[in-house]
């Protein structure tokens, strides 16, 4: 029995890991003879783990939750090292997939190696090349570790091989999220909320915030925000926590900037994949865009996935409000560049990737 324990440390985690379960499920319907755990670095009680998100995804809940929930990142990782080696020691595991760049992935990944079981990275050779932030640290960190790295294109295999990563450990499997959206596709929800303004597919751009530099910069984040409000188009911006406060003290009333509430991933999915145009600095937001053929502006100098730039949706403004301004022009004349679907993007990231570990038993 090969037992696998896959790790998530935050909510976009899960949009990941849904469609390998789904294959590992699939893989035992079909007598092989593999189990999972699925763990959960923080708590049951998470705010952002909404109630619907695990029957969007059409997943089960965590079976283990490490209760770890800490604002600083070096305490984070040290307690999350202590209770993932309380797991293993409990619990009989050949590998352990993790996800993405935290602070606890990484974390989870050092407790994995040090107790010599194989290490898989999911999403592996992503960089910005800014080693100020700590992602970048982690990511080198459980790159530098994992015995299988799963990429999603072929700059991400450059990017492990520019580094000293053996040949025979990386896998271009393709991009997971792209295996979640088709799944879902069927499923999507109108948000009743465009019923109430009155607006169709098509009719307005969409507008996520999270990163902290940005937040934190609120000049150079209020320059942006005007840009965006004499666009002339609705603006929907479904923000939460700090990211909703601060672009609110910074919007002027009224304004062409309307801020939603949070959705589920099935109506943000819907609102996405018929907005006229996203704005976001999301690197998952920018690549399900790619998917869709939604015109995507990323307010960073850097995407983890250059493929939907080079290949995709996307174009980079940084933060200048005058780039974001002739994007924005462009988005709106209709002139956007034509796009199409990187390499592999195509739904089967997670068949691939069960089928890998299976061979390597």
């Amino acid at each position: 029995m090969l037992n696998i324990c896959i790790v998530t440390g935050a909510r976009p985690n899960f949009i990941k890991v849904a469609p390998i379960i789904r294959a590992i499920i699939r893989a035992k319907e079909q007598g092989r003879e593999l189990s999972y755990k699925l763990v959960y670095a923080g708590s049951e009680k998470d705010s952002t783990l909404e109630p619907s998100l695990f029957e969007d995804l059409q997943m089960p809940r965590p079976d283990i939750y490490l209760g770890v929930d800490c604002p600083s990142l070096n305490e984070l990782t040290g307690r999350v090292m202590g209770e993932f080696e309380q797991y293993l020691n409990a619990h009989p595991t050949d590998i352990v997939i993790v996800v993405d760049d935290l602070a606890s992935t990484m974390a989870v990944a050092i407790v994995t190696k040090k107790r010599g079981i194989r290490l898989a990275h999911l999403v592996a050779g992503t960089r910005s090349f800014d080693i100020t932030m700590p992602k970048e640290i982690n990511r080198l960190v459980i790159d530098g570790l994992s015995d299988l790295l799963f990429t999603a294109g072929i700059s991400s295999n450059s990017n492990a091989t520019r580094e000293g990563a053996e040949m025979h450990k990386i896998y271009m499997v393709g991009n997971i999220l792209m295996d979640s959206l088709r799944q879902a596709h069927n499923r999507l929800r109108r948000p009743a909320l465009l019923d109430k303004m009155g607006l169709k597919a098509g009719d307005y751009l969409v507008f996520t915030l999270n990163r902290r530099a940005l937040l934190a910069d609120t000049n150079k984040l209020k320059r942006m925000l005007n840009v965006v409000c004499v666009a002339g188009v609705p603006v929907l911006a479904p923000l939460r926590g700090e990211p909703a406060k601060v672009v609110s003290s910074l919007l002027q009333s009224p304004s062409a900037i309307h801020l939603i509430q949070p959705l589920d991933y099935l109506e943000f999915g819907w609102l996405t994949a018929n907005a006229k145009g996203i704005i976001t600095d999301s690197g998952n937001v920018a690549e399900e865009a790619t998917f869709n053929n939604v015109p995507c502006i990323t307010l960073n100098s850097y995407t983890e996935h250059i493929e939907t730039v080079k290949q995709g949706s996307n174009v980079l403004v940084g933060e200048d409000a005058e780039e974001l301004r002739k994007a924005l022009e462009t988005l709106l004349s209709g002139q956007w560049k034509s796009c199409s679907l990187p390499d592999r993007w195509d739904g089967r990231t997670a068949e691939r990737i069960v089928q890998t570990i299976i061979d390597l038993q």
